[in-house]
Parts: C-alpha cells; structure tokens; sequence
C-alpha cells in the first residue's frame, strides 16, 4: 500500500515512456517488501537541471538516468562514483539527506551478467565487436576483470580510435578492423566473444556482425548485450557452432539490480527482475 511513507524512486529522461525499468524495479521492490515505488519521470532538454533541484525539494530517494541525460546530469551532482567519472556518464543518482552522488552501474551489470552465469573474465582473451553506446562500460568493467588481453573489431577504425585511446592508459587494447586477417587470428584464440552492435537487435532480426564462425573457438562465451529478441542471430548461430551464450537481460537486470543496492542496501531477486522483464516483452510483442 502506498502512504505518506512511501519512498519514491524513478527514472528520468527523454522519451522515456518506453522504459522497462518501472517493470523490473517494482518487481524487486515487491519481493523484497520494501515501502518504495518506482516510476518513470519525462524530463524535456532544458529541463534537467529543474528536476534535479526538483528530486532535492520531494526528497526522491533515487533516479536512474538515461538517454539524453546521463553525461548532462554530472554538473548538478555533489559527488561522482569512479565507474561514472570514467566512463563520463551517471545512470543512477542516489540521495542522501539532499546530497546527491552519482554512479554508473552499467559496469557491474555487465559483469555481474557473466558471474551469475559462472563465467570469470578475469585472464580471459576476449574480442569485443562493434563501440557502440554500452561500449564505454563493457570495456572498463574487462579492463577491471583482469581480461589477459582485449582486441576490439569494427567496420570504422578511425572513428573508434579515440575511445581506444582514452582506455589505453589501462590497458593495452588491440584495434583491428574486423574484415582484415588479422581479426580472425585474434578470433581463433578468443574465449569471450561479446557483440556490442545493435546488429540483430528488432526489428533488424536476421542481421549479425560479420564473423567467421570456423575460426571461433567452440565452447567459448559468446555474449550478445541486445535482449530484443531473446536470442539474437548471433547468439542462435553462437549456440549451434558450440559455444556458450548470455543475452543482454543479464546486463539490463543486472545495472537495475545494482541500482537498487545503492538505494535501499538490499540484495535484489534478480530472478523476480528477470521474470518480470520476459512477461512485459512478450506483452509488447
């Protein structure tokens, strides 16, 4: 039952009526008999910094944050978590008698995917397809992990060199475009394939990174972080060529999972999270 009590949490951005956060969240929060809601708060450009002094003055106990306002919303913060000063965003806001920290949980999602699943990253030569917008975190969370050595393959070198770069002061990271030779070669001895393209993500269902299965070792970890559709052609192909799969719900429960640590000090149902999650994409379908 929601009283004057009840502790209010939600994300913010713009649109973000989509989101399937509120799903997932009020599903934990009911597991674990928490006084808490979780809802969804439009927040228009231009609007940001009013929501934040907005989230001090209801005294909202938490945000996450999603596209356009996840690099925007640092300025108006009291305090950045590491994970979120390196990776230049914050997805969740946690508010302490009005002062406000930021922390990205993408990072300890992804990983957090892969642990559930009783894989270690940690040694493992990994190979990493596609920077796109997740690429940040999965590369600092292997970075963390203690991967043995990361080769990143893409359609467009020059234009992911940068953010390569920003990461090489960590770790010595391998950019290779990946229709050269050279890209097979580090195929061969991967041990965890992750696909960070949209590709094969709806409504695009029959598109896939260009890999050359034949040089994918078999029984490796192949991890698509796209969880619309549940198995994605990469994954479909990945599992009859032998290997291990993990879909993206692992690394969208899991960052909500870690969001809710941060805010109430509890350790989530992520199961109950999962379930959640499956039952409203198949309604949306």
């Amino acid at each position: 039952m929601i009283t004057g009590k009840t502790k209010t949490l939600a994300v913010i951005g713009n649109p973000v009526s989509h989101s399937l956060s509120p799903v997932f969240q009020n599903a934990a929060i009911e597991a674990a008999g928490l006084d808490y809601i979780y809802t969804a708060f439009p927040v228009a450009d231009g609007k940001l910094e009013a929501a934040i002094n907005g989230m001090r003055a209801m005294e909202i106990s938490g945000l996450n944050v999603t596209i356009p306002h996840k690099e925007r919303v640092m300025k108006y913060l009291d305090s950045i978590d590491r994970d979120a000063e390196i990776l230049g965003a914050v997805n969740t806001i946690v508010n302490k008698d009005g002062v406000l920290t930021g922390y990205n949980t993408d990072v300890k999602g992804f990983v957090g995917g892969m642990k559930e699943k009783g894989f270690e990253p940690k040694g493992k030569k990994t190979v990493l397809l596609g920077a796109g917008g997740a690429a940040r975190a999965i590369i600092w969370g292997l970075i963390q992990e203690g991967v043995a050595s990361l080769t990143i393959g893409v359609r467009n070198v020059p234009k992911v060199r940068p953010l390569v770069e920003y990461f090489s002061k960590y770790m010595e990271i391998t950019l290779l475009d990946w229709s050269t030779a050279e890209f097979e070669t580090a195929l061969e001895k991967a041990e965890l394939l992750i696909n960070a393209t949209p590709l094969g993500m709806c409504p695009y269902v029959e598109a896939m990174p260009p890999v050359n299965w034949d040089k994918v070792p078999k029984g490796i970890l192949a991890y698509d972080i796209i969880y619309t559709p549940a198995e994605t052609l990469f994954l479909k192909t990945a599992r009859e060529h032998g290997c291990e799969t993990l879909n993206g719900e692992a690394m969208l429960v899991g960052q909500g999972a870690e969001s809710m640590r941060l805010w109430a000090g509890i350790e989530p149902d992520t199961e109950v999270m999962k379930k959640a999650l499956r039952q409203a994409l198949e309604e949306r379908k």
